[in-house]
């Protein structure tokens, strides 16, 4: 991936290197908060503060207090400010991005109601197994708004709510994603788009409007609890007076729409034309497909979505993407580099020995109660090194599967966008490259769907101003990767890797089936 000729990005004042954005990113384990400046294309600012999961909650609970993610906004943005110094003056808007999964509740105060679940969380899965049946399943589920709400859904969360917490759920005022209930803290005004409402399963991806039908089966009075819908590059309003004036910014600075962060890490990586794919590795693994049309898997293992620039996306979650060679590295006390040291000492294939490294609940493929698996194990391969091989390439593997079901619904990528930590490392984009059978080009920016936002808050801020900026030429201006350090498939390691592929699928297709996995 090259960057194309810069376009001219000009405000109407004639300078565009008075312009900064802020990009904000609530991530499950901490916030993450970068300023970008729009000129140079760099990030001058970054910083990370840490949340805490709720204690003592019943098994297959996983849930946080929302107050904190506030707490953790204004440290991250004030450290990003000092670091700044007199460049905040600078600042010309900020956007937000939130996981996937997440609820806040508010009731007719602007009081947080409950803790908020987030993804692990699978106290709704009663609930979700209650919606397919009402809608007729999956396919039933598909025809009424493109996709099947499962487990950690909002539409089974908002049952569970009802059944387990009527108290609370009658307490509602309004409902919002994590990105919304930031934005909203920001401006003091309530919306969503389409990104962030496609994700909750109460939405249907295909009209961009939320299905009355299914509220009205969770309860009629849902309707009233969900934000309006505005579009994704339209602003959510200017960031509430007593905030800019606590942060010493300017009272004209614009907050964007926001988004769910896979959507905006698509954006980071540059992934706007149809067809376009990119592949964020970082806590989880997201493999995001860009489609100019709704992308529906009658399967179910691609997940439909709207994008945050106005098209849709086709995802899938790898969730075990960093648990096998995180557990090794633990058990072993491997730093980064010595775990690739140990893989890299291997050989491709790991002399026959292979990892199912489905160790929690796996979303792609579909193993809500999977584990983990080591098959092939010899006198010969039975070594932390192997280990080590065999862990890294079944997540590489994992990522295969996911790739194929995108190739299957009419993805032809010519390269794989990389985001995320694993982007720096040469052994990981090379055995995507061999798995894939596609290069994999590295994005030069690492902080992914902060980063995103930023860009967002751009093009919301451009195009407020009477500017025709549009998503596809901020990617240009922006977004590149480095040839250098792309990597491009090796044709005997990349049928060894088919050959794995297989053997991996139908391991877990014959396990699963016998109840095993």
């Amino acid at each position: 991936m090259h960057a194309s000729e810069k376009p001219q990005l000009v405000a109407k004042d004639g300078r565009i290197d008075l312009m900064h954005f802020i990009g904000i990113e609530i991530e499950q384990n901490g916030t993450r908060t970068v300023v970008l400046d729009l000129e140079a294309g760099v990030v001058l600012a970054e910083a990370w503060a840490p949340h805490a999961w709720t204690e003592g909650l019943p098994a297959g609970y996983r849930e946080q207090n929302p107050a904190q993610w506030i707490d953790a906004v204004d440290q991250t943005l004030r450290q990003c400010l000092n670091e700044i110094g007199p460049e905040k003056q600078r600042i010309s808007g900020m956007g937000v991005a939130g996981p996937l999964r997440g609820l806040v509740l508010l009731d007719e105060a602007n009081r947080i109601i409950r803790h908020a679940k987030l993804a692990g969380d699978r106290s709704a899965k009663r609930q979700a197994e209650e919606l397919a049946r009402a809608f007729g399943g999956a396919p039933g589920l598909l025809e009424l708004v493109g996709q099947v709400p499962g487990v950690e859904s909002a539409a089974a969360e908002c049952l569970w709510l009802k059944q387990h917490e009527p108290y609370h759920f009658q307490r509602i005022e309004v409902m919002l994603t994590v990105q919304d209930f930031i934005s909203y803290w920001l401006t003091g005004q309530r919306a969503t788009e389409p990104g962030s409402a496609s994700a909750t399963g109460m939405f249907d991806v295909r009209t961009r409007h939320w299905s009355i039908e299914m509220m009205n089966f969770i309860d009629p009075a849902l309707e009233a609890m969900l934000p309006p819908i505005g579009a994704s590059q339209q602003p959510r309003g200017m960031l509430r007076g007593e905030l800019a004036k606590e942060w010493g910014l300017s009272e004209w600075v614009q907050v964007s729409a926001g988004s769910a962060a896979p959507m905006l890490s698509a954006l980071a990586a540059g992934c706007v034309a149809d067809k376009t794919v990119a592949l964020d590795w970082s806590s989880q693994g997201v493999i995001m497909g860009v489609g100019n049309a709704p992308v529906i898997d009658f399967r179910g293992e691609i997940l439909p979505l709207c994008s945050a620039t106005g098209s849709w996306l086709g995802l899938a979650t790898v969730t075990n993407a960093t648990v096998a060679p995180g557990i090794l590295r633990r058990h072993y006390g491997w730093s980064a580099s010595q775990f690739e040291e140990m893989v890299s000492s291997v050989a491709v294939g790991a002399d026959g020995l292979l990892l199912l490294p489905y160790f929690t609940g796996e979303s792609i493929p579909h193993l809500p109660e999977g584990t983990g698996m080591l098959h092939g194990i010899s006198p010969d391969n039975f070594t932390p090194a192997h280990l080590a091989r065999a862990a890294a390439e079944g997540v590489a593997l994992s990522f295969g599967y996911a790739m194929s079901r995108l190739l299957d619904l009419g993805f032809e990528p010519e390269e794989i966008r990389l985001l995320g930590p694993s982007a720096s490392s040469p052994i990981a984009r090379q055995m995507l490259a061999d798995v894939f059978g596609i290069p994999v080009v590295p994005v030069v920016t690492r902080q992914g769907a902060a980063v995103g936002a930023a860009m967002q808050a751009a093009v919301a801020f451009f195009q407020q101003s009477g500017e025709s900026l549009g998503f596809d030429e901020i990617a240009s201006y922006l977004v590149a990767g480095d040839p250098s350090a792309t990597c491009y498939p090796n044709p005997q390691d990349q049928e060894i890797y088919q050959n794995l592929m297989s053997r991996q699928q139908y391991l877990v297709d014959t396990l699963h089936t016998a109840g095993f996995m």
